[in-house]
């Protein structure tokens, strides 16, 4: 009877005050890629509740109560936390969503900013299903907090100060819309806290990428992919295509392309492959740009995770959305819309020199020289002897100057003298990953380009890595 004078409450305030629904197009801004859920009405359409007790959670306002790990729970709102925005355009969207199962017995956590969904799930003790919204970063460290043990949660109507319950006589009056928001009271060995949350029924739900086109990639691969990629992406809004990370998935293999104007990264690995019984269907190569803040986080995701499961990957060509879903994790975003720059021709270069290096060396020579440069001067010159088979790099400063040398392995018919932005330069000798590497250089204006040479770091991962670096000219 409680429950339904607080569910009668709710509804009589939504007809005074109208909606409580996110409005994405007026209140959320774009930025790289336009909103999961366009519109009010689709966000109505999806938020059409079912029980807790369901295969797949959907919302229903009901009491909680729950045990689980402190443990759990601290490494699964750590692993959702970070893709809550720092100043969400609707506080909803700093929230995670927590929907308790009793017939599966898992807990589900979700956050969702319009651009970016991450969901993750549990196993815990579920005595009453139930769903609410709670603020992720503080419910985050209070439970990062508990000392190891088992943590209580359940629903409470309102807050209440310890020795000012209905016992004590000194109840505190509430505001309606503030005594009838939800609060989440967390129990521990150590103590009690309380933090008030939001209805589920404000949480904006997430879209299923509805295709027939699944993926399956090996985990390690992807994150290899991402690591050595998303670095050379562009920051700048402006560029828009370039702010992601373009993927070619043809019928065995994978390409990675990030290029942020200046420098190239173009990553092939073979893969598993589609299923057999959608790989007719596949005749086409796949072509599509992903954020990469969105795959920023997924690398984050995959790289704390120890499973050896493959990650599937969905993408629907009618709306543009891409998931990636691996154990019980699950990460949806939108794609860039655009044309990503056509780059195979910059990697079909006459070059004429070609140098050896040995890795570990050269990244460290290059960041002891890197302490003169600053962002007004960061020009790194590079001489390539072939006589003396040797390189040498310099940086001149008005207060000092710097020159490392070091063998080299040069196929040259002449030296040459040639300059880098030294930042460029010494993030793309850190992502090849093997104990040597190749300089391929045409003249001294011309592009460089860095593949992997020697011992490979990974050799269960066959990944074909290039490396394009434009040089510096001054005349």
């Amino acid at each position: 009877m409680h429950t339904k004078s607080r569910t009668a409450t709710a509804k009589n305030r939504k007809k005074e005050s109208g909606s409580s629904k996110i409005k994405p197009k007026a209140s959320v801004p774009l930025e790289q890629t336009e909103p999961l859920v366009k519109d009010e009405q689709k966000v109505e359409e999806k938020s059409q509740h079912q029980s807790p007790d369901s295969d797949s959670p959907q919302l229903l306002p009901a009491e909680i109560k729950l045990v689980c790990t402190q443990d759990n729970l601290a490494n699964h709102l750590e692993l959702v936390s970070k893709a809550v925005p720092a100043k969400p355009t609707h506080p909803v969207l700093g929230n995670v969503l927590l929907v308790a199962c009793k017939k599966t017995q898992r807990v589900q956590l979700t956050v969702f900013d319009m651009r970016l969904a991450i969901q993750t799930s549990f196993d815990a003790n579920v005595q009453s299903p139930g769903d609410m919204t709670i603020p992720v970063g503080l419910l985050s460290d209070i439970v990062g907090k508990f000392s190891p043990g088992d943590i209580t949660l359940v629903s409470r109507e309102a807050l209440n100060r310890e020795g000012e319950g209905e016992d004590s006589g000194n109840n505190i009056t509430l505001p309606e819309a503030v005594s009838n928001s939800p609060v989440a009271t967390l129990i521990a060995a150590c103590g009690r806290y309380q933090v008030r949350g939001i209805s589920s029924e404000e949480f904006p739900a997430i879209p299923e990428v509805k295709t027939a086109q699944t993926i399956c990639i090996p985990a390690e691969t992807l994150k290899e992919g991402l690591k050595g990629s998303l670095f050379a992406t562009a920051t700048d809004e402006g560029k828009h295509i370039l702010t992601g990370v373009y993927f070619k998935i043809c019928q065995d293999s994978l390409e990675f392309a990030a290029t942020d104007g200046h420098r190239l990264v173009v990553l092939n690995t073979s893969i598993q492959g589609f299923s057999k019984k959608k790989q007719a269907e596949i005749t086409q190569p796949l072509e599509l740009t992903v954020p990469a803040k969105s795959l920023a986080e997924l690398e984050r995701i995959l790289s704390s995770r120890t499973s050896a499961d493959p990650v599937e990957l969905s993408y629907s060509t009618e709306s543009a959305l891409i998931e990636f879903r691996w154990g019980a994790q699950r990460l949806v975003t939108r794609c860039l819309e655009g044309t990503y720059p056509a780059y195979p021709d910059l990697l079909q270069q006459d070059f004429q020199h070609q140098v050896t290096l040995e890795k570990a060396p050269f990244i460290k020579a290059i960041e002891r020289i890197a302490v003169l440069a600053d962002k007004k001067e960061k020009t790194l010159s590079i001489r390539i002897n072939s006589e003396a088979q040797q390189v040498s790099m310099s940086l001149f400063r008005e207060f000092g100057n710097g020159l490392e040398q070091m063998a080299a392995i040069v196929n040259s018919d002449s030296n040459l003298s040639i300059s880098f932005n030294i930042k460029y330069l010494l993030e793309g000798a850190k992502a090849i990953a093997s104990s040597q590497l190749q300089m391929h250089l045409t003249q001294r204006d011309g592009p460089a380009i860095l593949v992997p040479a020697g011992n490979r770091s990974k050799p269960n991962i066959l990944m074909d890595a290039k490396y394009l670096l434009m040089p510096i000219f001054k005349d």
